[in-house]
């Protein structure tokens, strides 16, 4: 985009989360579920298609103005978010990335418009961390590939159109070698559902088991066409969604640090705001830090991303910095509003609670560092 219209666009956003988003919080906490005229309010801003290119009928944002809009949209509940995550992310990247031609003609345009809501089934009951050792098995034939197992923890699986699904097609090849991406419609028999999970936060943003019983599917699904690659497919949307990721925690950083700011200036203990206590001055002050110190190594890595370089370790690098100190932010936030930081009406127990899973998904902080460690160790050449 122009500076100008992607300057309007990030303001209208703003207002979205200011004059709509953030009073409509403590509903979607209550109901844990978004409310279908805010998702609807989302298609019609074109938010489902940030990351489409434009001759899809998406924004075709670049890497660091997906980050700037996500980071206004995350001031809010991140609940709202996660609405079109899963879609932004492996929902749409996939086939951007890998996808042929009539892939893309078919679904990205859906996309694009909100018309279809993606869901990301890579995670089972014995595999998370270790993707490679899924056992969703998808048996050829003829022209179709028959696929059982079960995915968990699937956020959107309850409003998802399609999903974008890792199956093992290869069983004599182990590892991340015999694993294919496929696309999936969320009506095709033999698909259902598990119960909502009961989860400690983000209530809102629904997540279930999709269980696959003999679940038919035309090979021509398997994204570009190409049996084994689903695996490398999703390595290549990961720097992508960790760069996301962490402009997820940036907007956390920025309505925690902002509430913070104004609950130390209105309390009074002693005679005195306690904003002037210095042992408060220096959490509000650390939480600057914290958030400063990831914008900049967020907007330098997603720079870099744009400009095409490898930075797979940068993103790692991203991920994990933004995840850990938005939870060191959360929790001073806690601690600035003392025994009211533990109630509910102050909503900053809802975001200690909702950024917990930010060390968790899209690579848990201890794979980020094993990512981190190897990539050192292979460009020093050993």
């Amino acid at each position: 985009m122009d500076a100008e219209t992607f300057g309007l666009f990030r303001s209208t956003i703003r207002r979205f989360v200011d004059e709509r988003l953030i009073p409509a919080e403590d509903a979607v906490e209550e109901a844990d579920a978004v409310p279908d005229a805010i998702v609807n309010e989302m298609r019609e801003m074109g938010l489902f298609g940030i990351s489409v290119p434009e001759e899809y009928g998406g924004l075709g944002c670049t890497m660091s103005e997906e980050a700037a809009l996500i980071r206004e949209l995350t001031r809010a509940s991140v609940v709202f978010r996660s609405v079109i995550g899963t879609t932004l992310g492996i929902g749409s990247q996939g086939i951007v990335i890998d996808g042929t031609e009539a892939q893309k003609r078919e679904w990205l345009p859906k996309f694009a418009s909100g018309a279809a809501i993606a869901s990301f089934c890579l995670t089972e009951p014995e595999a998370g961390s270790d993707a490679a050792s899924l056992r969703t098995a998808a048996v050829r034939d003829g022209d179709t590939y028959r696929i059982t197992g079960t995915k968990r923890f699937i956020t959107n699986a309850t409003r998802a159109n399609v999903f974008t699904l890792m199956a093992r097609t290869e069983p004599d090849v182990k590892g991340a070698g015999g694993i294919s991406a496929f696309i999936l419609p969320a009506d095709t028999p033999g698909i259902t559902l598990g119960k909502p999970d009961k989860k400690m936060g983000q209530k809102g943003s629904v997540t279930t088991d999709v269980i696959l019983d003999d679940v038919v599917v035309p090979a021509a699904n398997i994204i570009g066409d190409v049996p084994g690659r689903g695996f490398k497919t999703a390595m290549k949307v990961l720097d992508r969604g960790r760069i996301h990721i962490a402009a997820v925690a940036l907007g956390m950083c920025d309505r925690l640090i902002e509430m913070s700011l104004a609950y130390a200036m209105e309390r009074k203990q002693f005679g005195d705001r306690i904003a002037n206590f210095q042992l408060v001055q220096a959490m509000l002050a650390d939480m600057k830090v914290d958030m400063l110190t990831t914008e900049a190594l967020l907007q330098s890595v997603a720079a870099k991303f744009d400009a095409g370089e490898a930075v797979s370790l940068e993103c790692s690098a991203l991920k994990l910095h933004a995840s850990e100190a938005v939870g060191r932010i959360a929790d001073r936030a806690v601690q600035i509003y003392g025994g009211a930081g533990y109630m509910a009406e102050y909503k900053v127990e809802r975001f200690y609670r909702d950024v917990r899973l930010l060390r968790i998904y899209e690579g848990t902080t201890q794979i980020q560092l094993t990512i981190i460690a190897k990539q050192m160790i292979r460009q020093a050449g050993a």
